[in-house]
């Protein structure tokens, strides 16, 4: 691959438009360019919670994947068409899911976002994650999203609020669980 990034100010963006992937042109505020630029915030996110605290392998591992994935996930919203999510990708991240979920005492209640710096990210990017999902959901609404993008940006946010949990107990020992204001 050559250099692709050789010069990083273009001033083809000062007129309020973007260029997709395929060359054509839309405006910055189009529901595409909303779409992958909210992936690309979740995947920032992210590496926000990898650069916190010294995670246990198997999550850094995991959230270094997902990263990714999210690359790809908006390269393929870049590029009107274009696919590189598949359903194998849902799949292993249902995989992590359940086995990151598997020592996890049930939820009984609601918990509050934080637990320690890294669950606390690990929160905003689930948060960041479902502003995602919603602006693919925008998206599908009035162009062709694959099922698998979607579903894909579902089940990362449910794997992040897991990992949260698992990094709650890591960092603090336990969650605050929402005390529910009585009236």
């Amino acid at each position: 691959m050559g250099n692709r990034l050789s010069k990083i100010y273009t001033r083809t963006g000062d007129d309020g438009s973007t260029g997709l992937g395929d060359g054509s042109r839309v405006p910055k505020e189009n529901l595409r360019v909303e779409a992958y630029g909210t992936v690309d915030e979740a995947n920032s996110a992210i590496g926000v919670v990898l650069s916190v605290a010294t995670l246990p392998p198997a999550i850094a591992s995991c959230l270094t994947e997902v990263q990714h994935d999210l690359f790809d996930l908006g390269g393929e919203l870049c590029i009107p068409g274009h696919r590189m999510i598949e359903a194998a990708h849902v799949e292993r991240l249902e995989t992590e899911l359940d086995g990151f979920n598997e020592d996890l005492p049930p939820l009984k209640e609601f918990i509050l976002p934080g637990g320690g710096p890294a669950a606390a990210a690990c929160h905003v990017a689930r948060a960041v994650c479902r502003r995602a999902e919603r602006r693919c959901w925008s998206l599908a609404r009035a162009e062709h999203v694959s099922s698998e993008t979607l579903q894909y940006l579902n089940r990362l946010s449910d794997l992040l609020f897991v990992l949260a949990r698992v990094l709650a107990r890591h960092e603090h020992g336990s969650e605050v669980i929402w005390r529910r204001t009585k009236k």
